[in-house]
């Protein structure tokens, strides 16, 4: 797919709109002030403002924060991120009181200056794509870039409406690098190419299953949704988790995928579920017994696969990851994928905090910063936030 790039933009004296991901977890401090607790997607966005600033343009900022339900709420402002923002760049950020209107307007920014937009979705024009708030917000501009992957699979004013209303409409940095490694994984991956998806549900990966089978030589399938395919080849679950309205579907997908789909061959079980339960490794799993891990021969032959790989595609845990020490087989996987030397792309929260867990992130080659969009480009649905960019 072909599309601008910011690069491919004269920026020197314009002012250019950049839609951002500032959708940052906040919570009250002892003194009742909203606080950043994790500015990494602030971080993710500063090359392609830095690349505007230094290319002379005045940049504005938008993004949307939260769920406030189309009306302004005060502990859904962007204003802690403005704070940190400033920080980040060593330059002073202004605050607008709201994204659009005149008090807007007159604060468009010089070259060298940011300004940052309130909260997009204090207004319900926002996600309903008006076309005339969308028209207000591509009037502050001269260019439009998009550099918010995370939000580039909703049809929103600012990812999708306000693109017929700007001259030029780009891809930013950071939506490029999604673009190029998502792109590349599932279309023209260095072979042998593995996928690793795990998680709860099949019905959450189906299309994502049917897509990249397409694609890769193995998919390596772990989580709760093993539990669905093994049930539908009529081997024994307990008491798993498992999606009965699916097995139907599993069926096909495993005639579909034949040797491509490799299933958990032992598993670690337990009684019941809490942190630290007693459990055990087993082949066949006993009725009354809840699978929670992949064991250690699953681990050892899902390894051997990634030692092999060129590219490996990951999304979702292979346990019930955020309960130790049923995160092994997660982080035992992370360390293989870190040691394959594969061009590595992780998708999804968990699989970033298992990388992360395993102190391997610098040796993955790109973490994506979109949960929901990046499943559905996986799932080979076009992005309509991709689709608007010039061609």
């Amino acid at each position: 797919m072909s599309y601008l790039s910011i690069r491919d933009l004269d920026l020197k004296g314009k002012r250019v709109f950049i839609r951002v991901d500032f959708n940052v977890p906040l919570q009250k401090n002892e003194a009742g002030v909203m606080e950043i607790t994790s500015d990494k997607r602030i971080k993710a966005s500063l090359p392609t403002i830095q690349y505007a600033l230094e290319h002379g343009a005045g940049v504005i900022l938008a993004s949307h924060l939260g769920r406030p339900k189309g009306k302004p709420n005060p502990e859904m402002s962007l204003k802690p991120v403005a704070a940190r923002l400033q920080e980040l760049l060593g330059r002073p950020v202004k605050m607008a009181a709201d994204c659009i209107g005149p008090e807007v307007e007159a604060q468009r920014p010089a070259p060298g200056e940011v300004l940052l937009l309130e909260n997009l979705r204090f207004h319900p024009e926002e996600e309903k794509n008006d076309p005339a708030f969308a028209k207000k917000l591509a009037s502050l501009c001269d260019v439009y870039v998009n550099d918010a992957f995370g939000s580039a699979h909703r049809a929103h004013a600012s990812t999708e409406g306000m693109v017929r209303f700007v001259p030029k409409a780009a891809a930013g940095l950071l939506m490029e690098a999604e673009l190029k490694y998502l792109g590349m994984a599932t279309t023209n991956p260095a072979r042998p190419s593995v996928a690793i998806l795990g998680g709860a549900k099949v019905s959450d990966k189906i299309e994502i299953i049917r897509n990249l089978g397409k694609v890769v030589d193995k998919l390596l399938i772990g989580g709760a949704m093993a539990y669905t395919f093994l049930k539908a080849q009529g081997l024994p679950i307990g008491k798993s988790l498992v999606e009965d309205d699916k097995l139907e579907l599993a069926k096909s997908l495993l005639a579909e995928l034949g040797a491509k789909l490799m299933l958990p061959v032992d598993h670690v079980v337990v009684s019941g579920i809490a942190a630290g339960a007693a459990n055990e490794v087993v082949e066949t799993i006993a009725n009354g017994k809840i699978g929670v891990d992949i064991g250690p021969k699953t681990i050892d032959a899902y390894s051997k696969v990634i030692a092999t790989a060129k590219t490996v595609i990951w999304n979702g845990p292979m346990g019930i990851f955020e309960k130790p020490p049923f995160d092994a087989g997660t982080v035992a996987l992370a360390k293989a994928v870190a040691a394959s030397g594969a061009v590595s792309i992780v998708g999804g929260g968990d699989s970033e905090k298992a990388i992360k867990a395993a102190g391997v992130t610098s040796k993955i080659t790109h973490v994506s910063t979109g949960g929901g969009a990046s499943l559905e480009f996986l799932a080979g649905i076009q992005l309509p936030g991709v689709a608007a960019l010039n061609r």
